[in-house]
């Protein structure tokens, strides 16, 4: 048994295909069924069934995968405490990052890290919550940019900034010429949310005590915000935006902006790792680039806002 061929049922698991798996593992189909089958014959069992299209893992074989999958996981941390070792800001890096976080963190800062450390290969891949958590659990990734507490005894987390949450309202709006919202203001059938499993939305929900608004958006199931932005801007209701999101708006967008009574709603974003995390040169160095890309008012919590 060897570590190559543990990757090869892991590929063909994923892809459920023998001839994609190949290819992403860059050899041809000959080679990994060859190999897949030697393991086959070496254990005694079928880890899969090629009788169906697609190919399916056997019972057995599915136990085989998930215990294939933690013996690469520990594999790959042999090279990482190498890198780490030698300070190393070379390989892999995969980072998780919320859909209402990264369009707007983003940009402040990784195109010029990607200049500066040209050799450190950092993949980016956008996730609610739930996904982000298992694809850490699951070594998918190695760490994860969120805005919930973690309570969780094999995950670490540390904080890098807060942000508002504010209300982005359209003109026709009764509160628009409100100088701040109140969450009395607020009603339901005026108000864009996105889809349930955000936590941006969840914050929200209970901050403002809008456990009935899900009535209301039984008719509306768009994930972006960005399309409920523009739909205000159209003219119609209400919707939110993290304090990031402002420094990307026009004038114009700007006058949309009301931020919420005092105290303010805020989420705390921080960066969450497994507690056997090695790679922490890497780590140090994108923490310490995010916080310099924040206001610097956003990087401690005000007196005037509340974590919700």
């Amino acid at each position: 048994m060897t570590i190559q061929q543990l990757e090869y049922i892991l590929a063909v698991d994923r892809f459920r295909h023998f001839g994609k798996a190949a290819e992403y593992c860059l050899v041809t189909q000959p080679t990994l069924s060859a190999m897949v089958q030697k393991l086959e014959e070496e254990l005694d069992v079928k880890i899969f069934d090629r009788s169906t299209q697609p190919v399916q893992p056997t019972s057995v074989g599915r136990k085989i995968i998930e215990q294939a999958r933690a013996v690469l996981t520990q594999a790959s941390k042999v090279k990482e405490i190498v890198q780490e070792e030698g300070q190393s800001l070379k390989g892999v890096f995969r980072i998780a990052v919320l859909p209402t976080i990264a369009p707007y963190l983003l940009p402040r800062f990784f195109p010029r890290f990607m200049e500066d450390y040209p050799e450190l290969d950092i993949r980016v891949s956008e996730m609610k919550t739930q996904d982000v958590l298992v694809a850490l659990a699951t070594g998918k990734v190695d760490a994860a940019i969120i805005a919930t507490a973690v309570d969780n005894k094999s995950l670490q987390a540390e904080t890098l900034f807060y942000e508002q949450f504010l209300g982005y309202v359209a003109r026709k709006e009764s509160i628009f010429k409100n100088e701040m919202i109140r969450t009395t203001d607020i009603s339901g059938e005026r108000l864009w949310l996105l889809d349930e499993g955000h936590c941006f939305r969840d914050q929200l929900m209970r901050f403002c005590q809008l456990e009935t608004v899900k009535l209301h958006q039984a008719a509306y199931h768009l994930g972006s915000m960005e399309t409920f932005m523009r739909i205000v801007e159209g003219g119609k209701g209400i919707t939110f935006i993290p304090e990031l999101a402002l420094y990307q708006l026009s004038d114009q967008q700007k006058e949309l902006v009301r931020p919420f009574a005092i105290p303010r709603p805020t989420r705390e974003i921080s960066i969450v790792t497994k507690t056997d995390f090695v790679r922490f040169s890497v780590l140090s160095i994108l923490k310490e680039r995010i916080r310099s890309s924040i206001p610097r008012e956003m990087l401690t919590l005000q007196n005037t806002q509340r974590v919700v």
